[in-house]
């Protein structure tokens, strides 16, 4: 039994790198805290404990994981330090080694985070590492944690069985698993009764949802949807040959789940996919979008490319710049490969230069931009409604479409987690948001 009364009027503090579903995870651990009597420290206030949940996604998120572990030791002098996440997964011992780390855990040590933080006295000897063996890492861990967004972060599935070539993410986060769809529906009932407006279905790779269950993706979606008090889901990044065409059609018909995809491509060069060992081609890949595009016209399609990555060669990027230009969608992320050790893609001969893994990016980054610009200016003049969230003090208030545009109007505070009609004006200043006008009286909203 955990000694509650060690933790009472202790502060904490998390930074959080890396994706969605690390921001999810993150969030229950505060949670976690919260219960036992941790608060979260105030800006400027040196907490008790420091907590960093890491990415290894390249060797620039190993990079910046350290940076951010030395970052918050300085902050906060005698703070007790856990590190966990993917790097904390990947590189134990490397991590426990850095100045300052207490306790570094791993990817099924997180769910018990109160059973490592022992009596919080910083340790002499250096860090200690708690991790398992990639083979037992089996337990679903649930989360849906809002932290201070305003939309919450379900957490649906775990780990992934793809094991691309070029990725270390399964030997992070172990083999695909879900919890029930039942269980999940339960954690959104009370995201509801807690005020949640919008839910962002979040894994590693969700598609492959009832591994653990033996239930469906498409049914978790329509069961999802039933749930009372709930007005937006956004799906997160879901593989292209898991997002099935009844899923597609469901979300077209649905009024919770919103015209919002995000479907990683990689490259739009067959020959790179088959060195990726991805699982589908350009043709499948066109036909998805074709098809939510034929329901949807307005959909908001993000879509992920890796540049640079071995065996890459100018000709090929060429094929794969052509795809992406012709794909009718709103935005890329993208981003430059990176070597990571114990992948398979290390035995491709054929390696990119770094300046030309750069050049190659910004192209991409640039078509982005223009496709994102005109997918906006087509909404110009329309009026939709816009989930407004909490800004900075002196800033506008922000939100967003039901296909994720992000519109700006001025600042009421009492419209924070408010849906409200906006008519979209024109770009802001910086080209990155649309100005919008609120539609009624404040008081009328």
């Amino acid at each position: 039994m955990i000694d509650t009364n060690l933790f009472q009027n202790k502060t904490a503090v998390y930074y959080t790198l890396g994706c969605k579903l690390n921001f999810s995870e993150t969030s229950t651990i505060g949670r976690i805290f919260q219960e036992a009597g941790i608060r979260t420290a105030r800006r400027g206030e040196k907490a008790d404990i420091c907590v960093i949940n890491t990415c290894s996604v390249t060797e620039v998120a190993d990079k910046k994981c350290r940076q951010a572990i030395h970052r918050l030791v300085k902050q906060h002098p005698g703070a007790y330090v856990l590190v966990t996440g993917c790097y904390a997964q990947l590189k134990p011992e490397t991590v426990a080694a850095i100045d300052g780390v207490d306790v570094v855990l791993g990817a099924e040590q997180k769910k018990d985070v109160l059973n490592y933080l022992g009596n919080l006295q910083k340790r002499s000897d250096g860090g200690q590492a708690f991790t398992s063996p990639l083979k037992d890492i089996r337990t679903f861990a649930p989360s849906c944690s809002r932290g201070d967004r305003t939309r919450f972060f379900l957490k649906v599935q775990d780990g992934c069985n793809y094991f691309c070539t070029y990725c270390t993410i399964p030997f992070a986060r172990g083999r695909s698993r879900n919890g029930s769809i039942a269980s999940l529906v339960d954690q959104v009932r009370k995201a509801a009764a807690e005020g949640g407006k919008e839910i962002v279905l979040t894994g590693v790779n969700i598609g492959d949802f009832g591994q653990t269950t033996g239930e469906r993706f498409a049914d978790l979606v329509k069961a999802l949807d039933e749930v009372e008090g709930i007005e937006r889901y956004r799906i997160s990044s879901i593989e292209p040959d898991l997002l099935d065409d009844e899923v597609i059609e469901f979300v077209a018909r649905s009024r919770k789940f919103m015209p919002h995809f995000h479907i990683p491509l990689q490259s739009g060069c067959d020959a790179v996919l088959k060195l990726m060992r991805r699982r589908y081609d350009t043709a499948l890949f066109a036909s998805k979008i074709a098809k939510i595009k034929s329901l949807m016209p307005d959909a908001f399609i993000g879509v992920d490319v890796i540049v640079g990555t071995r065996g890459e060669t100018e000709d090929y990027f060429e094929q794969g710049y052509r795809f992406v230009e012709s794909l009718d969608v709103t935005q890329l992320h993208v981003f430059s490969y990176s070597e990571r050790p114990g992948t398979q893609a290390l035995k491709i001969d054929y390696v990119v230069p770094p300046v030309e893994k750069h050049r190659r990016s910004q192209r991409l980054l640039e078509l982005s931009e223009v496709k994102t610009h005109a997918f906006y200016a087509r909404h110009i003049g329309q009026t939709l409604p816009v989930l407004l969230e909490r800004s900075k003090a002196g800033m506008p208030m922000h939100g967003f479409t039901p296909n994720y545009i992000r519109v700006e109007v001025p600042r009421i505070e009492t419209l924070d987690n408010q849906v409200v009609p906006v008519r979209l004006d024109g770009f802001n200043a910086e080209g990155t948001a649309l100005c919008g006008t609120l539609l009624a009286e404040p008081g009328n909203l």
